[in-house]
C-alpha cells in the first residue's frame, strides 16, 4: 500500500447484519427488502441468512470496501468501489445502511447491510465521495477532504459524548461540596508547567 492510500483510508466500527443476493443493482426498494429479509428470516431469500449481528470494521479507501470482522480481523468481503452500484441509508430505520455491489466473478448482485447509531449517513455520504473520488483518481485533494469530514464528524461526536459525560459527573458529585473541598486540583500556568493545590 503507497502512502497516498495510507492517508485516504477510513475505518468505522459497525455491525454487520450480513449480505443478501439482489434482482437488481440499485433503488431503495431493493435495500429495503434486504433489511426486511435480514430482519425475518422466514421471508424468501436466495440464500441462508444468520440472525446474528456481528461487530465489524468497514474500511473504505478510494478503491475498495473492506469488511473485517472485528476480533480477529479477519476479512469478511471485499468490494470494489467500481463494483458498488448503490448506497443508501434505509428509508425508515436510519440506524441501517447499506450498499449493493456485483459480485467480482459471476453476474450477480448483493445487497450489503449494516447497523450503526451514529454513523449511517455519515458512512453512505462517505462512501459516496469516496466512489466519485475513486473515478477521478488523479483529484487527491477530494480524498484528502474526505478523510477530514470524516475525521470532524467523529470529533463532533466525541465532543457531544464528552460534555455529557461532564454534565453527568457534575449533577453525580454536586451534592457532594465537603468532598470537593478535599479533593486535590491542579491548575494550569501560562509558563507551560502546573501548580498543584491541595
Amino acid at each position: 500500500m503507497s502512502d497516498i492510500e495510507d492517508d485516504t483510508e477510513i475505518s468505522f466500527s459497525v455491525k454487520f447484519l450480513d449480505r443478501v443476493e439482489v434482482v437488481r443493482p440499485d433503488g431503495m426498494e431493493i435495500l429495503m427488502e434486504a433489511a426486511a429479509a435480514l430482519q425475518n428470516p422466514d421471508r424468501a431469500v436466495s440464500e441462508k441468512v444468520k440472525k446474528k449481528k456481528t461487530k465489524v470494521h468497514l474500511f473504505l479507501s478510494r478503491s475498495a470496501i473492506d469488511i473485517l470482522e472485528h476480533k480477529t480481523k479477519f476479512m469478511l468481503y471485499t468490494c470494489s468501489l467500481s463494483s458498488v452500484s448503490f448506497c443508501a441509508v434505509h428509508q425508515t430505520q436510519p440506524k441501517l445502511f447499506g450498499f449493493i455491489a456485483k459480485h467480482p466473478a459471476v453476474d450477480t448482485f448483493h445487497c450489503y447491510i449494516f447497523q450503526s447509531r451514529k454513523f449511517s449517513h455519515l458512512m453512505v455520504s462517505v462512501i459516496g465521495d469516496a466512489f466519485r473520488a475513486s473515478r477521478q483518481s488523479t483529484n487527491l485533494r477530494g480524498s484528502r477532504d474526505l478523510v477530514v469530514e470524516a475525521l470532524r464528524h467523529k470529533n463532533n461526536v466525541l465532543q457531544r459524548e464528552n460534555t455529557e459525560l461532564k454534565r453527568k459527573l457534575q449533577d453525580k458529585h454536586g451534592d457532594d461540596s465537603d468532598t470537593e473541598q478535599t479533593n486535590s486540583h491542579v491548575r494550569f500556568s501560562s509558563g507551560g508547567g502546573f501548580l498543584r493545590n491541595t
